[in-house]
């Protein structure tokens, strides 16, 4: 729909500011729908924007435009998000190669990115006032006011988070709302808290929360096991200075070849977990989460990098991929140690070139083959097969190495001397 910009008004509750504009981070979903009726009722011209990080289709897209419409806001933009996503998020983390707490791959770090295209619409607008759908309950919130605060001076408002203490029920109530004022409330977003962009998807809420074992409705994109395909998949995927470049032998944008390994590898229900992990704000939080793509690529660049770097850094490198995946995870996107630490990740790329083969015949993803002239090969020796030293080299590196603890042991066998 085409925009407009609405005229000032004197009562804005923002200091010496006229507009009554305001922006709304955008999905179509319950929440972000429930905060467009909620905010114009207080006086606020709604403009929303959603920033397509690339986890719907052509339709799931038009729909948002066509919810927006129905909604009556003053105007509705949205934007590509998908190279930001990529360059922004994407291949930082692909370099780190650890999940929050060892498992899940912050699917929902596009929201620094929502964040950007939202300020970017209030600047085009000439208004201070950005709102968001999340609530008072998740990480979601620290991750979008975090972001704003750390990008300029803006008045924050969460709807949700304004009905969270007179209503315990919040989605039941944002439900009554929105069909009482004659709009309507999709089914699966009765059941379920869906998040979905380029990364993958996330459920949450229903038996999920109640600590049960997710139902049939709980799924993504990835295909249950009785839908695998019969043949085994194959791709392979060149990486160069850690950044994967291409898909088969074909040249491809970053944000693209994430897009169609979705595809390839979700056939096989690969990428998928359920995850209880310690959220930012102190509750236990449990969602079912699928990333395929993101899934294939780790598989692929931790194997590389395990055969290029050396010992050292293989084994340095996750401490450093743990607190950069926590400083994001917790909403610290703009926090100058994470620029530091990706420095560090950026730098320990250079030798990372090469080829790596996948396969899954379904439910995980193997790298079957690497080529790569930066392998790290002895030319004389073969794990377990050969060697070019003999015997007294072997037995004075087994005497010096092992020194400290043989000591210990003899000496403690004897009950220690003075």
């Amino acid at each position: 729909m085409p925009q407009q910009t609405a005229p000032a008004n004197p009562e804005s509750r923002i200091p010496n500011h006229g507009s009554r504009d305001i922006v709304l981070a955008f999905s179509g979903g319950l929440d972000t729908s429930f905060c467009v009726p909620y905010l114009q009722e207080r006086g606020w011209n709604v403009h929303t924007v959603f920033a397509d990080t690339g986890g719907v289709d052509a339709e799931e897209r038009a729909f948002i435009e066509e919810r927006a419409a129905e909604l009556g806001v003053a105007s509705h933009v949205t934007v590509d998000g998908g190279p930001a996503i990529w360059s922004g998020f994407v291949k930082p983390f692909v370099w780190a190669g650890e999940g929050y707490q060892g498992q899940y791959p912050l699917l929902v770090s596009d929201r620094y990115l929502i964040v950007e295209a939202a300020l970017q619409r209030c600047g085009e607008l000439g208004t201070r006032a950005i709102a968001h759908g999340c609530t008072g309950m998740g990480n979601d919130q620290v991750r979008f006011d975090l972001a704003v605060k750390a990008l300029g001076d803006y008045e924050i408002i969460a709807p949700i988070r304004e009905i969270q203490k007179e209503h315990t029920e919040v989605r039941a109530y944002e439900q009554a709302y929105l069909e009482e004022r004659g709009f309507g409330v999709r089914a699966k977003q009765k059941a379920y808290t869906i998040n979905e962009n380029l990364l993958g998807v996330t459920l949450s809420g229903g038996e999920i929360d109640r600590w049960q074992a997710p139902g049939e409705g709980a799924r993504g994109w990835c295909k249950p096991r009785a839908e695998w395909p019969a043949e085994t998949l194959r791709v392979k995927i060149r990486f160069e200075n850690g950044e994967a470049v291409a898909l088969d032998g074909e040249a491809i944008a970053g944000h693209a070849m994430l897009a169609r390994l979705n595809g390839l590898f979700a056939a096989y229900g690969v990428g998928r977990g359920l995850y209880t992990g310690d959220t930012t704000i102190g509750l236990k939080g449990r969602i079912v989460y699928e990333a395929p793509g993101l899934f294939a690529l780790l598989t692929a660049h931790r194997a590389l990098e395990e055969a290029v770097l050396s010992k050292q850094q293989n084994r340095f490198k996750p401490d450093v991929a743990r607190k950069w995946v926590e400083l994001v995870y917790e909403g610290f996107f703009h926090d100058p140690l994470k620029t530091d630490l990706e420095a560090f990740l950026a730098s320990s790329q250079s030798t990372v070139n090469g080829e790596v083969t996948l396969e899954t015949s379904g439910g995980i993803v193997n790298a079957v083959a690497i080529d790569s002239p930066h392998i790290l090969n002895a030319k004389g020796a073969t794990y377990a097969q050969a060697a070019d030293w003999g015997v007294a080299e072997a037995e004075g590196f087994i005497k010096l190495f092992g020194m400290s603890s043989t000591l210990w042991a003899e000496i403690n066998r004897s009950g220690g001397t003075d």
